[in-house]
């Protein structure tokens, strides 16, 4: 299922690698029967303009050191443009569905194999560190990317308060299941909840990232209120949403995209522009915010960040482990 739209005023179309959901070979009959039926999964959805940064201020220093020094995309750009299939698998669903999610209270479950381990409020997490604002790429497998400046902690040390033991060789993540505020979850789009993992090496890596706010205000609903991760060498869909729980295990754990489509989303999903996705090259990108006829520039490795992390992969075979 391609969703082809004419731009605005003209009759040149998107380019097709550039708007085509990655779940759209699923269950296709299925999903835009449904779709079409209730309305709330975001084909074809009215497009909701939020204003100018909303939410509750936060008090943060900036990170230089491990920020780019790129211009952010506008807030506008970062909060209707979105893949949160939770809420429905087209671009502005996500803010256009997302009003009735409500984010606080939050509490975060730590399991697995760690000797600090329990339910905990958000604030707890939180409370022992300071948060501070990082400037990241963010770069999806659909040939486009942002500049964001996010407000959150670094993962690596939320992780070492619950004392991993030496079991612990990965790091799983889980979304919250709340089909009636997250309408995208009705339907078989992907196997809910959403789960991610990475290996505990990234995972305490200084740019992993914990997100719980951008320009400088919380998160909105539909950028993964209250906590998201945020690992900028790798595609946005690593990015997992409205946590809910973090597992520590021995054994690498299932993730979402990997389970729906093996062929086609590795566990490691690193941005390498040298191996193309089955439906698209990789090799390119095109700023969002730079209008439909911007011109793309190469993809590069690990999304501009190997200096910083190629050594966490090196000896492996990164056409293998995509």
């Amino acid at each position: 299922m391609l969703i082809k739209r004419p731009a605005p005023g003209s009759s040149a179309e998107i380019q097709p690698s550039e708007i085509t959901s990655e779940s759209v070979y699923l269950n296709r009959r299925t999903l835009l029967q449904a779709a079409l039926a209730a309305g709330v999964v975001g084909i074809g959805s009215a497009w909701t303009k939020p204003a100018a940064a909303e939410g509750a201020d936060l008090k943060f220093t900036r990170n230089d050191a491990l920020s780019l020094n790129e211009r952010p995309n506008e807030y506008l750009d970062i909060t209707t443009y979105n893949n949160f299939y939770e809420f429905g698998i087209d671009k502005s669903a996500p803010a256009q569905n997302s009003g009735h999610f409500r984010p606080t209270p939050w509490t975060v479950t730590i399991d697995g194999e760690a000797e600090v381990k329990g339910k905990f409020a958000l604030e707890d997490i939180l409370k022992p560190h300071a948060l501070e604002e990082r400037v990241y790429r963010l770069r999806c497998v659909e040939a486009w990317s942002m500049v964001i400046p996010w407000v959150g902690i670094p993962l690596g040390a939320v992780l070492k308060r619950f004392k991993p033991t030496s079991k612990a060789k990965y790091v799983a993540f889980t979304t919250v299941l709340r089909p009636a505020e997250m309408p995208g979850q009705r339907y078989p789009v992907l196997e809910w909840p959403y789960v991610e993992g990475l290996r505990i090496d990234e995972a305490m890596h200084p740019l992993a990232f914990l997100a719980v706010g951008l320009y400088g205000k919380t998160l909105p609903n539909q950028n993964g209120a209250p906590l998201r991760l945020v690992t900028p060498w790798k595609y946005g869909f690593k990015g997992i949403k409205s946590i809910v729980e973090i597992r520590f295990t021995e054994r690498e754990p299932p993730t979402a995209w990997n389970i729906s489509a093996p062929h086609e989303y590795g566990f490691y999903a690193n941005v390498n522009p040298n191996v193309d996705h089955p439906r698209w090259s990789q090799a390119r990108e095109r700023r969002i915010g730079g209008g439909l006829f911007s011109a793309k520039v190469p993809t590069q490795m690990f999304n501009g960040y190997e200096k910083e992390v190629a050594s966490l992969y090196r000896g492996m075979d990164l056409r293998k482990y995509y």
